[in-house]
């Protein structure tokens, strides 16, 4: 069974004259989903559906090992035609088997990532199809002026709305022999891949291309700059917030309790069987962290108040192993994590972060809140790009 990521792109766009291969952060617009493709080991191939030799000579200065072009049909590179007619062209001459993994990647959605796409792919084992979306939680109504996901009478907060999933056109995932018998891209029962909120942007105007180079800047590139520059010698990690809920649990007794997510723990652990070291910083000092630490063989624990705080505390076990603070990972999500998170060479936060820690420059938002498997979620990002 092999897994094929297809990106069609043409060379007639009309609302950005030769999209494809402008420039989008310093890269042609195609690179970025090429690369994501190309960067996943289970994807076998990755084929570019062009009708332009321009665009083909652009792909092929990539150089990149898993990248084929194939010379879609005229016919199938006009303003209406459907992205369906392309993909059943190439169904026909390609060798693909019926049980092979057909991935759709549209190259407006650059925002895509690695990461992404194994999220989906691991979907298929419960679903026929999938494809991405994100979470939306705005408010919205028909034609008719009746809301259609909430009642006015009752104006949920956004915080206990789950909100509808809006698809972002990033990617389309289904076996071939479904793809050949439907005619679509999608088939029987659909799985829906969830996506960052910000990649819910494609881009097909002006304005579109603006606003995802900033998204682009601020959420992707970090991870893209990291992979070429840094290299992860040290993890660490708060805990209230992120390797728990944040609740205060009391027992009747008055014991403190705190939830933590066994996912993170067996994060920890790929993290040792990689070579990389781990260490918690927290602010509080309790006996169920230090169990919890030792339980989880983290190399580091620091507690309580430290004489210049967190960003100290790491400055110290940097030392230690005679490294510096850009080779240090850190998550946190509060205001107290905000000087080492400024000060690493990786940060991130949880999706609930304050928005304070949300808006330092280059930290990765994840997609999961603290408590919900966000140490595991960064340490799987860390150990893609290494």
């Amino acid at each position: 069974m092999r897994t094929v990521a297809f990106i069609p792109v043409r060379g007639g766009s009309k609302s950005i004259p030769g999209k494809n291969i402008k420039l989008f952060c310093g890269k042609p617009l195609i690179y970025w989903t090429a690369l994501s493709a190309q960067k996943k080991s289970s994807v076998d191939e990755v084929v570019i559906a062009t009708d332009s030799d321009e665009i083909a000579d652009v792909v092929r200065s990539f150089c990149f090992d898993k990248v084929v072009i194939y010379y879609r049909k005229k016919e199938n590179a006009l303003d209406n035609s459907s992205t369906e007619s392309v993909i059943l062209e190439y169904l026909e001459v390609s060798n693909l088997s019926g049980d092979d993994i057909f991935v759709l990647i549209q190259a407006t959605s650059p925002l895509l990532t690695t990461n992404d796409i194994s999220n989906g792919l691991k979907l298929l084992d419960d679903y026929d199809s999938v494809l991405s979306a994100v979470r939306t939680k705005r408010f919205f109504w028909n034609d008719s002026g009746q809301p259609i996901n909430y009642s006015y009478l009752s104006r949920p907060r956004r915080q206990d709305f789950n909100g509808l999933f809006l698809e972002n056109g990033a990617f389309y995932i289904n076996r071939v022999s479904n793809i050949i018998k439907n005619k679509n891209r999608l088939f029987g029962k659909i799985g829906i891949s969830e996506m960052p909120e910000y990649t819910a942007i494609e881009i097909d105007e002006k304005e579109d291309w603006i606003v995802a180079e900033s998204l682009m800047r601020k959420y992707i590139l970090p991870l893209n700059d990291y992979e070429i520059e840094k290299d992860v010698k040290l993890f660490l990690t708060d805990v209230d917030g992120v390797l728990t809920d944040a609740g205060m649990y009391y027992s009747e007794s008055g014991d403190e309790l705190k939830k933590f997510n066994t996912h993170d723990g067996m994060g920890l652990q790929l993290l040792r069987v990689a070579g990389i070291k781990t260490g918690i910083i927290t602010s509080e000092t309790t006996d169920l962290v230090e169990r919890r630490a030792k339980k989880l063989k983290v190399n580091y624990l620091y507690q309580g108040e430290i004489f210049g705080g967190k960003l100290e505390a790491a400055k110290k076990i940097c030392n230690e192993l005679n490294i510096s603070l850009n080779e240090v990972a850190y998550i946190g999500d509060d205001i107290n994590c905000k000087e080492l998170l400024e000060k690493v060479g990786f940060a991130a936060c949880p999706s609930d972060a304050t928005s304070e820690i949300k808006q330092i420059p280059n930290i990765i938002q994840m997609k999961n809140k603290g408590g919900e498997g966000v140490v595991r979620e960064f340490i799987e990002t860390i150990l893609n790009i290494r």
